[in-house]
């Protein structure tokens, strides 16, 4: 009925919002499952009222009661979290659920159904492999999300009902999605260093960005498991992300718990042995400052900005260290002021999204209200166009003139960038901007164009006479 599990949702809000007690877990554990389910519902407050529901199987349930028939809400989890659901369900005429010492899963839940109802007098709906045994004393077995496995050991039964399929994602597919391959396109801003300094030609040089970009990958996708698990219950509130894999129950929270650290280790690891020490150390100063902001800077408004600012510059950095050159002042300060204004567009959009829902509560999980939309606008755009003014002056530096023939070709660049900044603050203010404004440039015709002519116009400068 719901597409995630009660006790890795409690155990994963207790360690969030308890990680100094994490050890804590261990035992209660010990003193058995029912023990465990029963202090993570004490101790958390998990909003059932977002959790992700199957809604075709509810449909059938109300249908049913609709009919006359008695239904039962018969459930592993705790009293506590069933009682909140069922509550809030008003479906359900009975409920049986774990308490005591009693863990009312596969046999025990038979049993005490059976008690309850009698051998074959009621229909179960179950889902996984446990349900087996109660799905045998049951007059019909109807199976929702079930693998063709389960459906077919269930039919030597000989009273399976109705199979419910929702077409979800495997685990694996849905992990990939979590980790969101597509934002790896951010780490190319490690192989700005190498253009920079015009070091393409260095076949050494291009390994150790490639192996820069992919420990950088690794490490990003850790951090957007880290940070989905951390963010699951916000998300549930969010129209679009509602539909990220860990909030829609898509993908398991014990699968997010498992893989963050693993792909975590594996960027540490490529990183460390086979780049320089300094690449080694931006990358853990990247991991500090990305744990950071997922469990606290984004709370905080201007910091969680500022943040997101330094987190894209350090790519740069790292980048440098990669491929032993020192980074440059310019392209840094370039860096921070234009990643700035991103960061701001961010808010901004989710900003204006609230305002435009008539919210007037401040945004969940960060650190703004929609009252601050002007500010967050004003300072945005001053920090857009800091980055052209350094860009202007980075023309005039003496180190410029030693790396392009022709310099003052790259006063073109400055109205592509004037334009494409007042442009995207234009599409922010109608309403009209993705949440994340690098995805929005990645899909955005007008942003190619620009990039191809400003890249033309660096191209130029290094080639005219």
């Amino acid at each position: 009925m719901i597409r995630t599990d009660l006790l890795a949702e409690t155990a994963s809000s207790f360690v969030i919002g308890q990680p100094h007690r994490v050890l804590a877990l261990l035992g209660w554990f010990a003193g058995g499952r029912s023990n465990l389910k029963a202090r993570l519902a004490a101790s958390t407050r998990i909003d059932v009222a977002t959790l992700p529901y199957n809604e075709a199987l509810l449909r059938w349930l109300r249908d049913q009661k609709a009919e006359g028939r008695w239904i039962v809400l018969a459930t592993a989890s705790h009293r506590l979290l069933a009682d909140r659901v069922a509550d809030h369900l008003e479906l359900f005429d009975e409920v049986h659920a774990t308490e005591g010492s009693t863990n009312l899963k596969g046999d025990a839940k038979r049993d005490a159904l059976v008690q309850r109802y009698g051998e074959r007098g009621f229909d179960y709906v179950g889902n996984d492999w446990p349900d087996l045994s109660v799905w045998g004393s049951a007059q019909q077995a109807h199976v929702v999300n079930g693998s063709v496995r389960l459906i077919d050991r269930n039919r030597g039964h000989g009273n399976l009902g109705f199979t419910i399929d929702e077409g979800r994602l495997s685990a694996g597919a849905a992990l990939l999605a979590a980790m969101r391959p597509h934002q790896w396109m951010k780490n190319l801003l490690v192989f700005i260093p190498l253009l920079a300094a015009h070091g393409y030609s260095s076949a050494a040089a291009v390994f150790a960005s490639l192996l820069a970009f992919v420990a950088f990958g690794l490490a990003a996708s850790s951090a957007y498991l880290l940070n989905d698990l951390v963010d699951v219950g916000d998300d549930r509130h969010h129209e679009r992300k509602r539909h990220r894999p860990f909030a829609a129950g898509d993908l398991g929270l014990l699968h997010g718990w498992m893989a963050w650290p693993v792909l975590l280790s594996a960027a540490i690891l490529l990183g460390g042995l086979l780049l320089p020490w300094q690449f080694a150390a931006c990358l853990c100063l990247y991991v500090v400052l990305t744990t950071a902001y997922s469990l606290r800077l984004k709370q905080v408004a201007v910091v969680d900005a500022l943040t997101l600012a330094a987190l894209y510059t350090l790519r740069i950095m790292a980048g440098a260290a990669a491929i032993g050159v020192p980074p440059s002042f310019w392209l840094l300060a370039f860096s921070m002021f234009i990643f700035l204004s991103l960061a701001f567009i961010k808010r901004y959009s989710e900003l204006r999204a609230a305002r435009d829902a008539s919210r007037d509560a401040a945004l969940r999980g960060r650190g703004y209200s929609p009252q601050d939309l002007e500010l967050i606008s004003s300072l945005g755009g001053s920090a857009g166009y800091m980055a052209v003014l350094v860009l202007a002056l980075y023309i005039q530096d003496s180190h410029t003139a030693a790396l392009y023939a022709q310099p003052r070709f790259i006063w073109l660049a400055c109205p592509l960038l004037l334009y494409w900044i007042s442009r995207a603050w234009l599409i922010a203010h109608r309403g009209r901007m993705h949440d994340d404004p690098i995805v929005f440039a990645l899909r955005d015709r007008v942003s190619w164009i620009v990039a191809v002519l400003f890249i033309a116009v660096f191209v130029l400068a290094r080639l005219a006479t």
